[in-house]
């Protein structure tokens, strides 16, 4: 067992987060991250005295701008800080480990630092703490006939090898991560209820986005 495990109880209610359009951390996930805003920075070296941890968000484009900044989509995920170091020019290097999603129950004031607030509710997503869980069902041949021609049209080199040692579960939470797509198709992928479902996702949006790097430009013959 890792040595973070806590129990649904124990999760904090108050949660900074860091809103960031096109990154998306799940359970079990690992997100590097480059920390320079000086909001940020107070944001990070706050939550490594106060448990070590805060929430990933995406913004919302949907949403109107409130007193705070954009709107945020209503579910994120809370990360430990697993690894954490200082560059010479000030920036903090760090890695984010996926704990459980959240979902946003209201905003809170500003801290002190200028970074956003919120009070958070875990209970739908109770399920993200259990370790154990793989992704019975998965088919993972279906996956990976999808992957190698979206990352052949996108131009993504892959490690094949490790891709192939991959567990079912953290293969497809890592693509869910890594891929670029677009930010409303990444918070689908956060917020699907399992792996299972998630990696049906992963290969709609895969296989349509394979098809349209392929296209032929409009107006033009193939």
């Amino acid at each position: 067992m890792p040595p973070f495990h806590p129990r649904l109880a124990d999760l904090p209610r108050e949660i900074a987060v860091f809103p960031l359009p096109g990154a998306v951390l799940l359970p079990q996930g690992r997100l590097p991250l480059n920390i320079f805003e000086p909001r940020y920075l107070a944001m990070t070296l706050d939550s490594l005295a106060r448990g070590r941890v805060f929430g990933m968000v995406q913004p919302d484009p949907r949403a109107p701008r409130g007193e705070t900044g954009p709107g945020l989509y209503r579910v994120g995920c809370l990360g430990r800080l697993s690894s954490f170091s200082e560059t010479e020019d000030g920036r903090l290097l760090i890695t984010l480990t996926g704990v459980i999603r959240y979902r946003i129950v209201e905003e809170l004031p500003l801290a002190s630092g200028g970074y956003r607030r919120v009070r958070a509710e875990y209970g739908d997503f109770a399920a993200d703490l259990d370790l154990a869980c793989d992704a019975p069902g998965l088919d993972r041949e279906e996956l990976l006939s999808a992957l190698r021609p979206y990352f052949r049209a996108r131009g993504i080199e892959a490690n094949w090898d490790a891709v192939e040692q991959a567990a079912d579960a953290m293969l497809v939470t890592t693509l869910a991560m890594v891929c670029p797509f677009e930010v409303p198709e990444k918070q689908a992928l956060l917020e699907v209820p399992d792996a299972c479902e998630r990696a049906r996702m992963l290969v709609a949006l895969m296989r349509m986005g394979a098809a349209a790097n392929a296209a032929p430009p409009e107006g033009r013959p193939s």
